[in-house]
């Protein structure tokens, strides 16, 4: 990993995340591939399945019956099963609290001003099935939709990342159907709709650089979650940590993939001496340890500070999607973290505990986003509308205001549409 010390923090500079660019030679061939669908549908998503996928499905063999999803939760072992069941559960448990009922306030002259809250009619929730499958991405996306009152949730598959984990994951969050479908020809199925597929609300889930590049596009169209990047974690530690723990955290962001970023902020000198020899060690026995060494030796990064005020500083600079405070007293920096996805205090949280089980969905915002964006919830499935009724007394008692400032603006016909009620 690489090492610098802080402050001054411009030396943090060429390590922060850079504006996101898009490849222009991955976005003609996505914008190819969208405009293929939104003209010949059906046609188009078979083409391109075949194309990337190397198989060629007729339409009606895209949707998974519903019969096969229970079978795959009985498929697996005890240990997984229970795991799923009780993901389901905390996500669930922790996301209802998030539910917003909206408010109606009743004015004193019998006018009404309030906030409806109402949830999106149907989601499409995109589920990896590469490299590797995620039944962690199904619950940690489609149990807070569900939360929210969302009807129907589509979750599309690449073709063999319809493994028994994701189907039974799909039966216990609350998926309504499943396409084994994949990359940007299934976002562009879910944005605009075929014969086949319906069209979506919004679409939700993580995916490779065309799935993103394809949500980018249709974005507008459709709502989306967020354009996720490269996974990160961020580790302010002191005396107090235990290097293989730390260790550990680091290589378990690194084991992604190579663009994942894993950075130490410390104020320990021992600790810092330490660390690559604790990961060595750990590397040693890690099946991944390859990728979470390329990672490490590109986006690694340990940061020494005089102090746990410059560590705090350090963090709010990167924004990550992770934070993780391993301190005497990790309570003691909260309130000065202004951007992170989520915070993991003190030795027994890692991030792991997030990823799967805790609570939270483990949705969140990457490449320094964490700034303006918050992570995936209830609020993201739902739509507000604003509930306006006047009486007569109350529109009599603001009509002047209301045609001095459409009169202002030159618009007679919003200032007629008050007088001509004030003659009644």
């Amino acid at each position: 990993m690489r090492q610098i010390a802080v402050p001054p923090f411009d030396r943090l500079d060429p390590f922060l995340p850079k504006p996101f660019v898009t490849d222009a030679t991955l976005r003609d061939q996505v914008g190819r591939i969208l405009a293929d669908v939104a003209r010949r549908g059906d046609l188009a998503v078979r083409h391109w399945t075949l194309e990337f996928d190397g198989v060629d499905l007729a339409p009606a063999t895209w949707e998974l019956p519903r019969s096969s999803w229970e079978p795959a939760l009985d498929r697996l072992g005890p240990e997984l099963r229970d795991a799923l069941e009780a993901a389901v559960s905390r996500v669930r448990a922790y996301h209802e609290r998030q539910r917003d009922p909206g408010f109606s306030v009743l004015e004193e002259d019998g006018s009404i001003l309030g906030m409806r809250v109402t949830p999106l009619e149907r989601v499409g929730l995109y589920v990896p099935g590469g490299k590797a499958a995620y039944p962690s991405s199904v619950i940690m996306n489609a149990v807070p939709a569900v939360v929210a009152g969302v009807e129907e949730i589509i979750a599309v598959t690449p073709p063999s990342g319809a493994t028994d984990a994701v189907l039974a994951a799909c039966y216990l969050s609350g998926v309504t159907r499943i396409f084994r479908l994949g990359g940007a020809q299934a976002i562009g199925a879910m944005a605009f709709g075929t014969a086949t597929v319906p069209r979506v609300d919004k679409i939700v889930g993580p995916g490779n650089r065309w799935v993103a590049e394809a949500k980018r596009q249709v974005a507008g169209l459709v709502g989306i979650d967020m354009i996720a990047g490269p996974t990160e974690v961020v580790i302010i530690a002191d005396s107090t940590a235990v290097p293989e723990q730390i260790a550990a955290d680091l290589i378990a962001q690194a084991e992604h993939d190579e663009d994942a970023s894993a950075w130490c902020i410390t104020t320990d000198l021992e600790l810092a001496n330490q660390l690559p020899g604790a990961i060595a060690q750990l590397l040693a026995r890690n099946p991944r340890a390859a990728v979470a060494q390329a990672s490490l030796d590109q986006n690694g990064l340990l940061v020494w500070v005089p102090t746990l005020a410059d560590a705090v500083t350090v963090a709010n600079l990167r924004a990550p999607e992770h934070l993780e405070i391993v301190t005497r007293d990790p309570e003691a920096l909260l309130d000065g973290i202004r951007h992170a996805g989520a915070i993991f205090l003190g030795a027994h949280s890692p991030e792991s505990v997030g990823d799967y089980l805790a609570g939270p969905s483990h949705v969140l915002p990457t490449g320094g986003t964490a700034r303006h964006a918050s992570p995936l919830g209830v609020y993201d499935f739902v739509r507000r509308s604003s509930v306006i009724q006047y009486t007569r007394d109350r529109l009599n008692a603001d009509a002047s205001r209301i045609i001095a400032l459409a009169e202002a603006e030159g618009l007679h016909g919003h200032a007629e549409a008050v007088r001509v009620r004030l003659q009644e």
